[in-house]
């Protein structure tokens, strides 16, 4: 300015140069006077800012929620948790699984030394229990979750059998003494299990009945194994479903979608029934009715085609199987029920197949107000003879390989109660539960037009992780694939990368030693968080997106913290004044 205070170079200029500077340098001028200070703040300046320095599409725009550029420019780069803060290292062998309490005031984690530890999250994380499960024939921990109302612990690992096999197991613990309160078999060990209500888990059972075939029973277990009473049934089997070519459920879990707008449009109506198998008995054919005799004749002049090598070629056994027990399923299949208006309803969800064991397709069961109690018939008792499977409400096939899966927490309700957690810092707001509108998958892609020609030898898969994203409300595929982080491992030893998603944020594990940080309504990656080998799991804080937990299988579990955190945490704070001094002010 000159000795008048009048600028000598017009605000027009200081723009086009403060347009060829980078972000801490435009603020770094700002400080100089006020006018590069109304500069430095324009908001055309700090549009132009945010495309060039996060390379997001001209196309893209601004989030409805920012206020300004600037905001959203700070917003990306000073709220990411990607500021490492504490390393854990009380477990001794890999972490498969870190879970969060609802409340963020605790979280558990499990590894292959076959420990569940649940930690107290205050400004230094602490470790508060740690339960082996060695002594009940496990062999590892890989999977837990808390109930809604942060009570009770599901956890979930792998059991050693008779004769070494390796099956599932479930165990419930209370939260409040760490006594553990019952035990559930889960088969195959990776349905994980999950909860359905805050005193009723689910579990699965696989049942064999060809070489490639077989069913998945889900069964609704109460969590307190010990109840007397000839009214309340300990389980209840919720669904049967036909797998085919070696196919199996696994990876379940449970979506709250009663507070979307229109909960009868989150089915499509017009899907395709689930593939069904009959194991009824002989005497069962009479009542099946006409369906089945069709089925039966168009079975028969099938396999009359086989005979004659004139008309058929001779199909593979494997092949064969499956045809058999397509042919015969279509008789014995329970049609989806739809929810009255105004009912509650919750989605099932879980990774399938038809083609192949890989988990290729993305199963969906709406379950109704009634189902969700283990009140009722048991074993399936209220069901006609016709109908011994489940069709399922809708399938998305992602065409290769599914190694992870998460939940959005949107149309989050408002804190309703205000608590003070046990630990000393730990003061949250409690919420009601979100009811998540999106699903979040990580698939490794097959080649393009691959054919899948043995159902054990499925088609390789790309080391490119895709994190692709499903609106649970129309059950379609929405924006491009994330992508940034890499997996090797082959289709036979394919493993699951848990992911979680926040508010903002989306966070995934990876084979490459990395998590990684995603912006949701951007699509851009937003950090790297080191490992020094494979990232199994991360999760958010459910009431503090700043705050995110990584495990790794080289047995450490790393807090990471945004920078603005971090600065407010390290801030001095001003020494309170003794009391004499401050009653001595006061009477003066």
């Amino acid at each position: 300015m000159d000795e008048g205070g009048t600028p000598l170079l017009p605000d027009s200029l200081v723009y086009q140069i403060f347009l060829s500077l980078g972000p801490a340098d435009v603020l770094a001028a700002g400080l100089v006077c006020r006018q590069w200070q109304a500069v430095s703040r324009d908001e055309f300046l700090w549009r132009e800012q945010f495309y060039r320095y996060y390379q997001v599409a001209r196309d893209v725009p601004r989030h409805p929620a920012a206020a300004s550029w600037y905001e959203e420019f700070r917003r990306l780069y000073d709220t990411v948790p990607c500021v490492e803060v504490q390393t854990l290292q009380e477990h001794t062998d890999q972490v498969l699984h870190l879970s969060f309490s609802h409340s963020g005031c605790q979280f558990a984690s499990c590894s292959k030394d076959c420990t569940v530890k649940i930690w107290n999250n205050d400004l230094t994380i602490s470790l508060l229990h740690s339960a082996d499960m060695r002594p009940y024939n496990w062999s590892y921990t890989q999977f837990s979750q808390f109930n809604q109302d942060d009570s009770l612990l599901l956890a979930s690992g792998v059991f050693l059998g008779p004769h070494n096999s390796s099956s599932g197991e479930i165990a419930v613990i209370s939260l409040d003494n760490f006594v553990l309160l019952s035990r559930v078999r889960n088969k195959p060990y990776d349905v994980f299990g999950c909860w359905l209500t805050e005193t009723s888990l689910i579990s699965g059972n696989l049942h064999r009945i060809g070489d490639i075939t077989s069913c998945s029973v889900l069964w609704l277990n109460n969590a307190f194994q010990d109840v007397e009473s000839e009214n309340v049934n300990v389980v209840k089997r919720l669904f049967k479903i036909q797998n085919l070519n070696a196919s199996t459920i696994r990876t379940v879990m449970v979506a709250d979608c009663g507070r979307f707008d229109s909960p009868d449009l989150l089915l499509d109506a017009g899907a395709p029934p689930g593939r069904i198998f009959d194991l009824g008995s002989e005497g069962e054919e009479e009542a099946a009715g006409p369906v089945l005799v069709r089925a039966k004749e168009g079975l028969r002049c099938h396999l009359d085609g086989l005979l004659d090598t004139r008309t058929q070629p001779q199909l593979a056994e494997r092949a064969l199987e499956t045809k058999v027990a397509e042919l015969l399923a279509q008789g014995h299949t329970k049609p989806p029920e739809r929810s009255a208006a105004g009912a509650q309803s919750k989605l099932l969800i879980f990774t399938t197949g038809c083609l192949t064991y890989s988990p290729h397709q993305i199963g969906i069961k709406q379950i109704l107000p009634h189902q969700m109690t283990t009140a009722g018939p048991v074993l399936g008792e209220g069901r006609g003879s016709d109908a011994f499977f489940d069709a399922l409400d809708h399938v998305i096939d992602v065409h290769g390989h599914v190694i992870g899966m998460g939940l959005s927490p949107d149309n989050r309700c408002a804190p309703v109660v205000a608590w003070v957690g046990a630990s000393a810092g730990c003061t949250h707001q409690r919420a009601e539960c979100p009811s998540p509108r999106y699903l979040y998958v990580n698939s490794r892609a097959w080649p393009s037009g691959s054919v899948v020609a043995d159902p054990m030898q499925p088609p390789p898969i790309a080391e490119e992780i895709d994190l692709l994203v499903f609106d649970l409300k129309t059950m379609r595929e929405v924006k491009r694939a994330l992508r940034a982080h890499r997996a090797y491992t082959p289709n036979d030893e394919c493993f699951f990368i848990f992911l979680d998603v926040s508010r903002d944020f989306v966070a995934s594990g990876a084979e490459d030693r990395h998590g990684y940080i995603w912006d949701r309504h951007y699509n851009i990656c937003l950090a790297k968080l080191r490992h020094q080998d494979v990232v199994n799991s991360v999760v958010f804080s459910p009431q503090e997106q700043e705050l995110l937990l990584t495990a790794s299988d080289d047995a450490t579990i790393k807090a990471w913290r945004s920078p603005r955190t971090v600065r407010i945490r390290q801030a001095p704070r001003p020494r309170p004044r003794p009391f004499f001094s401050w009653f001595a002010s006061q009477r003066r």
